[in-house]
């Protein structure tokens, strides 16, 4: 369906009708402005003290010995 078809269809409406359909376009714009804008942005630092590190983290593995140099 075209822009134009779907324009006549809505003039063909009575005027309360046409309330309703514009009523409706304005609720899905909104509606698909939201998803596109989410309300919630990362704090930096928010995540501070959740990743914990081992203090061997840098050692050599077990498992690569063979394949390191001696």
């Amino acid at each position: 369906m075209s822009l134009l078809d779907l324009i006549t269809k809505i003039e063909k409406l009575p005027l309360e009708k046409q309330t309703e359909v514009e009523d409706f376009v304005d609720f899905l714009v909104s509606k698909d402005q939201k998803k596109s804008n989410p309300e919630r942005k990362p704090v930096f630092g928010s995540f501070k003290g959740k990743i914990i590190m081992s203090d061997d983290f840098d050692e050599p593995l077990d498992d690569f010995k063979e394949y390191m140099y001696p």
